[in-house]
């Protein structure tokens, strides 16, 4: 009889804990993107992985994950950092100005990189393991000369839009899943932008990486995090 007792207890305990749980960790049921959600890959190409003029550390881990998910999604868009010739984003660019360091820009600060992604080379190619075979549309990003582009949805002016939040809503997608690098910029830019479209919008992490600028991940992170976006890892999609 107290040895029943105790396990009634036990079971009553656990039963408490687990009501005050959140109902989605009760529930190892997986996401399974729609015919209605897109994966957005974003800049993964040459430029950004070991070997490219702006690498990303660990940048070339993220395509075996996404190859891997992209199976899942009837809808994938592909971006592609496409920069002039002395585009105003590179430090070459600013005299007595080094990669990293910042400018004013009539959009605001920028941040000045090493040339990179410059339109037409290898470097500025997708890699070439990629696999996405239903991927629809490669946007390219960054061809103004004098305006930066780290959003697939809206350049770094805050005004001129790509056209693709109306490419996505009028082909009836709700839905976008964020992957590529870097982390901290172009991705975290894109799940902004798209939460600011009114896309339900999940960054998966495992299949991002990040430059991390003085804590620029982390804060990035954060900034999703409250607009709402949603962060997930590989493993929590439905993969058939």
């Amino acid at each position: 009889m107290q040895k029943n007792r105790r396990q009634l207890v036990s079971s009553i305990g656990i039963l408490s804990a687990l009501g005050t749980m959140a109902p989605w960790a009760l529930s190892a049921e997986k996401i399974k993107p729609s015919n209605k959600s897109a994966l957005i890959v974003v800049d993964v190409q040459n430029c950004f992985v070991e070997g490219g003029t702006l690498p990303v550390a660990k940048g070339a881990e993220v395509v075996p994950v996404i190859n891997k998910i992209a199976s899942a999604f009837a809808n994938i868009i592909v971006t592609q950092d496409w920069h002039t010739q002395g585009h105003a984003s590179f430090a070459s660019a600013h005299a007595g100005k080094k990669p990293f360091e910042t400018t004013n820009m009539p959009y605001g600060t920028q941040v000045l990189w090493p040339d990179h992604c410059v339109q037409g080379s290898n470097d500025a190619a997708l890699h070439p393991d990629l696999k996405l075979p239903t991927a629809q549309l490669v946007l390219r990003k960054g061809y103004h000369a004098n305006v930066d582009s780290y959003s697939a949805f809206m350049e770094a002016d805050r005004k001129t839009a790509t056209g693709l939040a109306g490419y996505l809503k009028q082909r009836g997608i709700h839905t976008v899943f964020v992957v590529g690098l870097a982390t901290d910029f172009c991705v975290a830019w894109t799940a902004l932008d798209a939460r600011t479209a009114g896309f339900t919008t999940y960054v998966v992490e495992d299949a991002c990486r990040g430059i991390d600028l003085n804590g620029s991940v982390d804060a990035a992170w954060k900034n999703m995090a409250t607009k709402g976006v949603k962060r997930i890892q590989s493993s929590d999609l439905k993969i058939t």
